[in-house]
């Protein structure tokens, strides 16, 4: 049992360290290569756990081989679009003007049903409102609605903004976050005079946001 638990907690961080080399990315984000390679490490890890008699190098050793060819992958696609293209594949236009191109749709083997319920996830009903809808190399739709059918701006109503800048969280659970202090170019004095001007000590502070200009938003613990 104890083995188990050993050979468990080792295929764990080295899977973890090995899917953060790979780079940050949701499941329905990732690219072919990148979404076969997950699989199979899942695969590769499960062996040994499963059965105590695998020396558990049979599986580092292939999870460390996969890991290197992604990278490999990965150098090559930034240096060759032709190698890109074959590796990750092209998006496609499958909507120019309300107007389906079923060559495409046949290509990509989607029905009519599936371009529509990709479209009112997008909360678009009417397939007339859309100027281009695109099938990203990763699955997704990317959709581009006629001009009369966008929703209008402040720009188009002429209506004057003021730019806060990146909103950051500065406490969580009464922790200050150094790292988020820098990008927002502010120090912990600021912070401080913040917190003595709401009358509030970092410790009562379940969240702080802050932004460029210093507005902050605080959540107190419960």
């Amino acid at each position: 049992m104890l083995t188990t638990i050993i050979r468990v907690v080792i295929l764990y961080l080295f899977v973890s360290a090995s899917i953060r080399i790979m780079g940050k990315r949701n499941i329905g984000e990732l690219q072919p290569t990148e979404l076969v390679i997950t699989l199979l490490l899942s695969e590769f890890a499960s062996i040994p756990i499963e059965d105590n008699s695998v020396p558990l190098i049979n599986s580092l050793i292939p999870v460390m081989i996969l890991i290197s060819l992604e990278i490999i992958n990965s150098v090559i696609s930034m240096k060759s679009t032709k190698f890109r293209s074959i590796s990750d594949g092209n998006a496609l236009l499958i909507i120019k003007d309300g107007k389906l191109d079923q060559k495409q749709l046949k290509k990509l083997r989607f029905t009519v049903d599936d371009v529509l319920s990709a479209l009112r996830q997008k909360d678009v009903f009417d397939i007339n409102e859309v100027a281009y809808a695109i099938i990203e190399t990763n699955g997704t739709l990317s959709v581009l609605l006629k001009p009369q059918f966008q929703n209008a701006t402040k720009q188009d109503v002429k209506v004057k903004t003021k730019n806060d800048g990146y909103t950051c969280p500065v406490i969580i659970d009464g922790v200050v976050l150094k790292k988020n202090l820098d990008v927002l170019e502010i120090n912990k004095e600021d912070i401080e005079r913040i917190l003595e001007k709401k009358k509030v000590h970092k410790k009562q502070i379940f969240l702080m946001n802050i932004d460029k200009n210093k507005n902050a938003e605080i959540i107190l613990k419960e």
